[in-house]
C-alpha cells in the first residue's frame, strides 16, 4: 500500500489498497485507519462502489450516523446528495435540495450540531458533472497551530454553539424546518479536539457555529468568521476533482470542507455515510456538553 501526499500538509491518496480490502483485511485497515489518523483526508480512486460495500468500509471505522430528519436517505445510513429526481429529471435551482446543495458550500464539518458528532464522513462519486462539483478541504490542525498563543489559551478550553438552523438560515429563512429544529437543537462543543492517538489538536468551529459561551453574540460571531477566514486562506484548500469511483474518507474533528458549484443542467449523485465519533475518538474530552435551554 502507498500513501502519496496530495495538500498543503494534510491529505493522501492510498494505492494499493481499496474499500474491499480494508472491509476484509485486519492488517490493511489498520493501516490506512494509521494513514487516516495522519493525513485527515484519504482518497481512493477507482472503486467498486455498491452501497453494501460503502456500509461495510464505513463500519470498520465505527458505529453509522443514521441519516438526519428530513433528508433524502432519512433513517438509512446514507446522506443522499443528488440533484435527479427519481424519475430522472434535474430539480429546479430553487428546489430545497438545490438549496441544501449550496447551503453544503459554506464551510463546514458534518454532523457537529449533533449528539454524538461525527469521527469521519465517507462520500462517494456515483455521477459527477463534467464541470464544477468539487470538494475543497482545509486542515484545521493547521489552523490551530496558526492562532496566536494567547488566542489558542483563550480556546484551550471555550465552548462553541452549533445550530443546524443557523448555517441553513445563511441560504434561505426557512430552509431548516421546523421538525429540523425541534430534532437538532443547539448543542455545545469544546472548540479544541485532540486527537487522542497523536496528540495533535485541531480548531473545531464550522457554518453551523452560531455562538460562544460567556462572549456577545456579535462579538462571537466576529471572531468565528475571523477564525474561519484564517484556516481557508486559498494557500491552505486542498480541492478535489471528482471522478466517477472515486471515494474520499475525512476526519470532522481535523478538517473543514465545503463543496463547489456546477452547472443547473448537470446531472450529480453523491451518497455519504458518517462514523459517529466515540470516547476512543477523542469525543470523551470535548465534554461537558450541554444543550441550550
Amino acid at each position: 500500500m502507498e500513501v502519496i501526499p496530495l495538500g498543503p500538509g494534510f491529505a493522501a491518496e492510498v494505492r494499493g489498497a481499496g474499500m474491499a480490502e480494508v472491509t476484509t483485511d485486519d492488517a490493511t485497515y489498520a493501516a490506512v485507519r494509521a494513514a487516516f489518523e495522519e493525513h485527515s483526508v484519504l482518497v481512493f480512486r477507482k472503486q467498486p462502489i455498491t452501497d453494501e460495500l460503502q456500509v461495510a468500509f464505513s463500519h470498520r471505522f465505527g458505529p453509522l450516523e443514521i441519516a438526519k430528519a428530513a433528508s433524502r436517505g432519512e433513517g438509512t445510513a446514507f446522506s443522499i446528495l443528488t440533484n435527479i429526481e427519481p424519475d430522472g429529471t434535474l430539480v429546479p435551482p430553487d428546489h430545497k435540495e438545490a438549496l441544501r446543495a449550496r447551503a453544503n458550500q459554506l464551510w463546514h464539518t458534518d454532523s457537529c450540531f449533533k449528539i454524538p458528532p461525527a469521527l469521519a464522513s465517507v462520500l462517494s462519486a456515483r455521477v459527477v458533472a463534467t464541470t464544477g462539483g468539487e470538494t475543497e478541504f482545509v486542515s484545521m490542525r493547521q489552523a490551530w497551530k496558526n492562532l496566536g498563543p494567547e488566542l489558542r489559551k483563550k480556546l484551550d478550553n471555550a465552548y462553541a454553539w452549533h445550530d443546524y438552523a443557523h448555517s441553513r438560515g445563511k441560504i434561505a429563512p426557512h430552509l431548516a424546518s421546523e421538525r429540523e429544529r425541534s430534532i437538532m437543537p443547539p448543542v455545545a462543543w469544546r472548540m479544541r479536539w485532540r486527537n487522542p492517538v497523536n496528540g495533535l489538536d485541531a480548531l473545531y468551529i464550522a457554518s453551523h457555529t452560531c455562538g460562544i459561551d460567556g462572549m456577545a453574540e456579535d462579538e462571537a460571531l466576529k471572531l468565528i468568521d475571523e477564525l474561519s477566514a484564517l484556516a481557508t486562506r486559498p494557500e491552505c484548500i486542498y480541492q478535489h476533482r471528482w471522478q466517477a469511483g472515486d471515494v474520499v474518507m475525512w476526519d470532522n474533528r481535523a478538517t473543514m470542507h465545503r463543496g463547489r458549484p456546477w452547472p443547473d443542467d448537470q446531472p450529480r449523485n453523491m451518497m455519504r455515510t458518517t462514523i459517529t465519533a466515540t470516547d476512543a475518538d477523542g469525543l470523551a474530552a470535548m465534554w461537558p456538553q450541554r444543550t441550550a435551554a
